[in-house]
């Protein structure tokens, strides 16, 4: 479980295929701190640390967890921003996240709104999709690569978030441009009331 609450950024340094597995080699400030077997997020995906080496540590992607987020277009270099598991003893910054990344988004618009960033969002949308809970509500919550957002502006298929100063150079927002991919996680909440309004009809 995470808050959406972006603690660092981690740069790419190896990227491994081992039959449908990737295992992706990052380094990041805490990485000295973690521990074998702990979850940590990356771009909003809950993987666990299998090897630990100094600065570095080693997770492992499967190919479902490739082919429905934006891990698999990773290159070494690259930034991902990364956040260890939510202390339940804390304050709850963000909004309940899973690490269960739901689709891929593409951002089709980033608008300079005097000091902050206004960013735009199209992902693929079914009247199914939103019957399991895979849609936006104004003023509502959604994590895009893995940092708690506000909703703005949501239609069936779009949807906008606000980024200020700081998130923007915290995180790789700063690297996303009109066609990034970026990953999305709904809001849970919304997930178990759509199917509640099935299981009770």
């Amino acid at each position: 479980m995470f808050s959406g609450i972006v603690e660092s950024m981690a740069r790419v340094v190896a990227i491994e295929k081992e039959k449908d597995n990737v295992h992706f080699t990052l380094e990041c400030a805490f990485a000295g701190e973690l521990k074998i077997d702990q979850s940590v997020a990356h771009n909003g995906v809950c993987l666990t640390v299998v090897s630990l080496d100094g600065n570095r540590y080693v997770v492992t992607a499967m190919r479902e967890t490739l082919e429905r987020s934006n891990l698999g277009l990773l290159n070494v270099g690259d930034m991902v921003n990364v956040e260890r598991s939510m202390q339940m003893n804390g304050r709850l910054d963000g909004h309940i996240v899973q690490g269960h990344v739901d689709l891929t988004a593409e951002c089709v618009s980033v608008e300079d709104a005097a000091g902050s960033y206004v960013y735009t969002f199209r992902h693929e949308y079914t009247p199914e999709m939103a019957r399991r809970g895979y849609f936006t509500v104004d003023k509502g919550s959604v994590t895009v690569n893995g940092v708690s957002l506000t909703v703005c502006q949501p239609a069936a298929e779009t949807f906008q978030v606000c980024i200020i100063p700081y998130t923007y150079e915290h995180t790789n927002f700063h690297a996303i441009r009109p066609g990034t991919r970026v990953n999305v996680e709904f809001d849970i909440l919304g997930k178990y009331i759509a199917r509640l309004q099935q299981v009770g009809a």
